[in-house]
């Protein structure tokens, strides 16, 4: 049985978890944690409005509830909370599974470092789809390299996305950039010039209830490539995020992403 306690347990990425993992025969959500301004109840069924989490406890203080798990799940959104609950839950063994974004270059230093502590797998977009994109696009970054294509990323959000480009976005840039070895980002254009040799563009579109949309355009003379992905449903990342809990549980400790879960 994976024993899960869900960090960010009352967001809205941490409902669809508590929410989704009902459907699961061999998972069980044994605790939530929160910032104590919301732990208004330390009865997760109650506090969540879900009725087959009563009895679940809440707390804002993860320790209390370490012994009852086998793996954490992070989307408290706090990167600084997330470090914090990566830190606790591997030096006690814990495998992590980590949805948080935002993290420093040396904050991911010190996630690698913990996770020769025990499992830590860490993606900035869990659904299944968007990380087949990823390995796509770098198959595509790959062949089209010196080829004379262009590459540009569009994202779309709903209205209410706080962050521009987004952290799946900004995975795509970076794949591209490693992968045709292009030095020069450009997030959002204006004014009056050519498109450089060496670019990568990054463009973010927000409006309406779009829950996420990524396209990829390898730009070519003659031809173009579209790599597309359109989520239709928030519950595409939390069901990712359930499986990479079913995945990692027994798992070595070591650094782990979605590619290892995918097999790809």
């Amino acid at each position: 049985m994976t024993k899960v306690v869900v960090c960010g347990a009352l967001g809205r990425m941490g409902k669809s978890i508590l929410r989704l993992s009902l459907e699961y025969s061999d998972l069980q959500v044994v605790a939530g944690v929160e910032h104590p301004d919301c732990v208004r109840s330390q009865d997760l069924g109650i506090a969540s409005g879900i009725d087959e989490l009563k009895g679940v406890p809440l707390t804002s203080r993860l320790e209390e509830v370490l012994p009852l798990c086998n793996v954490v799940v992070e989307f408290s959104g706090n990167v600084s909370a997330a470090l914090s609950h990566a830190k606790l839950s591997a030096l006690a063994g814990k495998a992590v599974v980590i949805g948080t974004t935002g993290f420093s270059q040396n904050d991911m230093e010190e996630l690698k470092s913990l996770s020769s502590h025990a499992p830590l797998l860490l993606s900035p977009n869990m659904s299944l789809g968007v990380n087949l994109l990823f390995k796509l696009v770098e198959i595509a970054g790959r062949v089209l390299k010196d080829k004379a294509f262009d590459v540009e990323v569009l994202e779309i959000h709903h209205r209410f996305k706080k962050d521009a480009p987004s952290g799946t976005a900004i995975r795509l840039e970076e794949i591209l950039k490693e992968t045709m070895s292009l030095p020069i980002s450009v997030h959002g254009r204006d004014g009056l010039a050519e498109r450089k040799a060496g670019e990568v563009g990054v463009m973010a579109l927000r409006g309406g209830d779009v829950v996420g949309e990524h396209t990829v355009y390898f730009l070519g003379f003659g031809e173009r490539l579209e790599l597309t992905h359109r989520a239709t449903s928030r519950d595409i990342f939390a069901k990712g995020a359930l499986e990479a809990c079913r995945w990692i549980k027994d798992k070595q400790p070591g650094w782990y992403s979605m590619f290892d879960l995918l097999g790809i």
